[in-house]
């Protein structure tokens, strides 16, 4: 008999937490609890990929009625309804947390809706009171959006309090150039909200191929977003505040006149930037960063190192210096997302239940921008190719078929990054819509090795964007 309560204890019901706590209960017979103090799905299906993805499906019928004009249909702009939206958005997220529960009770998995924090390498202790110990320890605590460490910095919302909002604000000022505030950027403005963007950065979407980045901006603007680089804020406060801290100074009052004041209405944010514009936002959102959750869970006290930003370290079987002690996921901050953390789930039952010992390739992981246009994207970059050997860059941008005949000025990029030496495809970078689902095809070829004679042999689909994948013969340049 067992001297543990559990041969292993989960903490943490996202994704990764789900898949590994199932499969080690389901397929080998172990007796597994799960721990999770909000609810099951985590990150990517309550506050993450899921609704934001079907946030952008609904962004993305805003521009439709014109293009169906000019392909001849009669139809009449809309107008979008926020309540009805919501209401099949957060009935969706029921039901997917639905099926993640029955999967796990299922499997044999108990659950537990608390927070877990370790007491020791062995023992999990619950905010209900209740003490469980395990022979393994698996902890898949996730991320969390963080606010910038500045006064009033509480007025702003973070990624996870869109999804509930009562309705949807008439401006926003979006804080941050990453994917996430990309994405709800083009989210927000397709949904009517008048959304600008300040990132104090040179470029948005910093680490990613600067062509295929570059004409992300330049779409986004196209689209009437006030994207501001080079900016950041100063300083935020209530304008009603603000206005009263005028009048017992009148002088200062010169300084927000003319277009660099905006407003005032109930409830606005008035926002300082570093450019001395100083302007009036219904709502402000910071996707300035994610921290892994890990603060007061006992961790340290128990052996397990933290690394830079609360990252658990763990070595290449996602094991802590605790042996008893593992980690996956975003709580380790190696590669942020979803299907990786499911691989390291289930690479984790492998090693630890299954005797298999079995590691998780991080390389060439294809990844998706789901801004408007897509940017699908996996391998090197130009830049990181260039630095490491000669490379051949093959590359065409165009307006595609259905945009050029509706009149419309967005374009598409298709990107390959070749070896001079090996002739492999080093990376491979696609800016279009549906850009999401065409690198994920694209990344098999990439992953298997293929040259760019693989590609050139692969014969078209006309007429089709994609095809420009394997019709590019005479490489753009070279570095």
């Amino acid at each position: 008999m067992s001297d543990f309560d559990y041969d292993l204890f989960v903490i943490g019901g996202g994704s990764g937490g789900v898949r590994a706590a199932r499969v080690a209960a389901g397929e080998t017979g172990a007796k597994v609890g799960l721990a999770e103090m909000d609810r099951y799905g985590g990150t990517c299906v309550i506050r993450g990929c899921v609704p934001k993805k079907l946030m952008v499906f609904a962004s993305e019928y805003a521009g439709m009625p014109a293009e169906a004009r000019s392909y001849g249909w009669d139809v009449a702009d809309g107008v979008f309804d926020w309540t009805a939206f919501r209401g099949k958005l957060d009935a969706e997220l029921d039901r997917l947390e639905g099926v993640y529960r029955k999967l796990l009770s299922g499997s044999g998995v108990d659950s537990f809706d608390a927070r877990a924090r370790l007491k020791d390498a062995h023992t999990v202790e619950l905010s209900t009171g209740e003490v469980k110990t395990a022979k393994h320890i698996l902890i898949a605590s996730g991320g969390r959006p963080v606010r910038p460490d500045m006064p009033n910095a509480d007025l702003g919302m973070v990624s996870d309090d869109l999804f509930h909002m009562e309705r949807l604000p008439k401006s926003i000022l979006i804080i941050g150039g990453g994917y996430i505030a990309c994405e709800f950027a083009c989210i927000l403005h397709g949904l009517g909200v008048e959304v600008t963007q300040y990132y104090r950065g040179a470029q948005i979407l910093r680490g990613f191929d600067e062509e295929a980045r570059g004409l992300i901006a330049d779409a986004m603007k196209e689209r009437g977003i006030d994207l501001h680089t080079g900016t950041n804020i100063v300083e935020m406060q209530r304008a009603c505040d603000a206005d009263k801290e005028l009048e017992a100074a009148p002088v200062e009052a010169m300084q927000y006149g003319g277009d660099d004041h905006v407003g005032p209405s109930d409830g606005a944010i008035r926002v300082k930037a570093t450019n001395g514009k100083i302007r009036e936002f219904d709502a402000v959102l910071f996707a300035t960063g994610r921290a892994p959750n890990t603060a007061d869970m006992g961790l340290e006290e128990a052996g397990v190192t933290l690394g830079r930003g609360g990252a658990i370290e763990v070595d290449e079987y996602s094991q802590s210096k605790v042996p008893s002690v593992y980690a996956i996921g975003d709580v380790t901050n190696r590669v942020n997302l979803t299907p990786v953390a499911i691989r390291e789930g289930m690479a984790f039952v492998e090693t630890v239940f299954k005797g298999n010992p079995t590691l998780v390739d991080h390389e060439l992981i294809p990844s998706a921008v789901f801004t408007q246009p897509e940017m699908g994207t996996i391998g090197l970059t130009e830049e990181a190719a260039a630095e490491q050997e000669e490379i051949e860059v093959y590359c065409t941008s165009f307006r595609p078929m259905q945009t050029a005949f509706a009149d419309k000025p967005d374009r598409v990029l298709m990107k390959l990054i070749v070896s001079k030496a090996s002739r492999k495809v080093l990376g491979c970078h696609i800016v279009a819509p549906g850009a999401g689902e065409m690198i994920q095809l694209a990344g098999i070829a990439i992953k298997m090795g293929a040259t760019k004679e693989d590609f050139d042999r692969t014969v078209a689909v006309h007429p089709t964007m994609s095809e420009e994948m394997v019709t590019m013969r005479n490489p753009t340049r070279t570095a």
